[in-house]
């Protein structure tokens, strides 16, 4: 067990955490050139919609794939951005194919638990969920988030293809060297392989189980300074 700090000496640290990524983040895209319905209702009209722009050759959507932890928590955060239309709990990483959530628990299949976020770039781009994915989690700490300890909770970014990999190794690398974080960031970027939906119970988790007690008291506070800093970015 590491050294325990007093509690306002940990919330100070993570506000100067928040405001040296933000301030970075502020900076380099400033300067860079890159790049209540139900349920039914919104899958229609995501359907729709995807339909029409790619009759028009539009890249109306497209996907990104992260582990940063549990991903019920993961998944509450990316959810709430606008821009973003589906946020899909599941792993990749392993080498099982089409592992249960015990198999992956059990810290030898290989897996990550990630989220895929289906998100529209028009509205919101790769680098700022990358933003977001570098803010809500401690990427300093191997294979562990908090209480949560394993391979399965390891901070990750499965790209797609050549640009999000350079994306994502370059925000790393400015990153470490800006001093955003006071440990080296260690982070994992992978190709993505594969990527399996978790069981139908983990799919908005946090929505469906606010007063369960790791929601309450893991995922609430979380949520709640997330929408503190990123109060611009999130859905009307």
């Amino acid at each position: 067990m590491g050294v325990i700090l007093p509690l306002s000496r940990k919330v100070n640290e993570k506000c100067m955490r928040y405001i040296k990524v933000t301030k970075f983040f502020t900076i380099f895209l400033g300067v860079s050139g890159w790049l209540l319905s139900s349920c039914a209702q919104r899958e229609n009209a995501y359907k729709t919609m995807t339909a029409d722009l790619n009759e028009k050759g539009i890249k109306a959507i497209d996907t990104a794939t992260f582990g940063t932890g549990c991903f019920w928590c993961t998944e509450a955060v990316f959810e709430q951005l606008n821009g973003v239309l589906r946020v899909t709990s599941g792993y990749s990483g392993g080498h099982v194919a089409n592992p249960t959530y015990e198999q992956v628990c059990e810290k030898n299949t290989g897996h990550a638990e990630v989220v895929q976020i289906e998100f529209e770039p028009a509205k919101i781009s790769f680098d700022e969920l990358l933003e977001v994915f570098w803010q809500t989690h401690d990427p300093t700490t191997l294979n562990r988030q908090g209480n949560d300890v394993g391979p399965q909770y390891r901070s990750v970014i499965f790209y797609k293809d050549e640009e999000q990999k350079l994306k994502a190794e370059h925000y790393k690398r400015e990153l470490d060297k800006s001093g955003a974080f006071n440990d080296p960031i260690v982070t994992e970027i992978s190709p993505l392989i594969n990527f399996y939906k978790a069981e139908d119970y983990h799919q908005n988790y946090y929505l469906n189980n606010e007063s369960q007690p790791y929601c309450y008291f893991v995922i609430r506070p979380k949520m709640e300074k997330f929408q503190k800093v990123f109060k611009e970015k999130l859905k009307r």
